[in-house]
């Protein structure tokens, strides 16, 4: 029985137009977000998903909202789907961190997390839960997920079985309101597509 799950990242907020850390930040979306999240449900008007799934984080809900009022959803939020707390990084580019943290963050972020943040290795474990447990809760559905940047990265790392310290050199990117498409069947999880913005026609069923 095949459950798909497309997850998608969160609209643009003021912090990420400026490629800030905004983690645990619980920011609104800006103007361009609001136009992403509503692209968002031109979307999802046509992959009709069965169920929606949210992180608790503002700028998702937010992002999410107009999908739910166009398909009559209630979304289900979980806390596991959060953001990475980012610690000292929060608020801040990476250039404008001591040159030793950012690079030894960038070299390993599992070995040298940001002062005070969550190791992403953490953070993928849960994320892992959240993503299991919504597959078995909708199995054969079709369930839209939104969550963040560095959230699903890691996600999809750890699900391939690729290594959560190299998220950032293997995926690279991940635009605001982007998706990322997963089939789940037969006890393995497959990914369909990354990194797609949410045009109607670019993930068919």
């Amino acid at each position: 029985m095949r459950t798909t799950v497309v997850l998608a990242r969160h609209g643009r907020t003021e912090w990420h137009h400026g490629n800030r850390y905004t983690g645990s930040t619980d920011l609104p979306i800006d103007s361009v977000g609001l136009q992403q999240a509503d692209l968002l449900r031109e979307w999802a008007e046509d992959f009709r998903p069965d169920a929606l799934w949210s992180s608790p984080m503002l700028r998702a809900r937010q992002t999410i909202a107009p999908t739910a009022a166009a398909l009559g959803l209630e979304p289900s939020t979980d806390a596991r789907l959060r953001e990475v707390d980012f610690g000292s990084a929060e608020g801040r580019m990476l250039s404008e961190l001591p040159p030793a943290v950012a690079s030894a963050f960038t070299l390993d972020p599992v070995a040298n997390p940001f002062p005070g943040g969550e190791n992403v290795r953490d953070a993928a474990e849960r994320v892992h839960d959240a993503f299991t447990e919504i597959v078995e809760r909708h199995p054969g559905g079709k369930v839209l997920v939104v969550a963040h940047n560095t959230l699903i990265r890691l996600l999809v790392c750890r699900l391939l079985g690729l290594p959560v310290r190299d998220y950032r050199r293997l995926l690279p990117a991940l635009g605001p309101a982007a998706l990322v498409r997963l089939r789940a069947e037969f006890g393995t999880v497959g990914l369909e597509a990354f990194n797609v913005p949410a045009v109607r026609t670019e993930i068919p069923e």
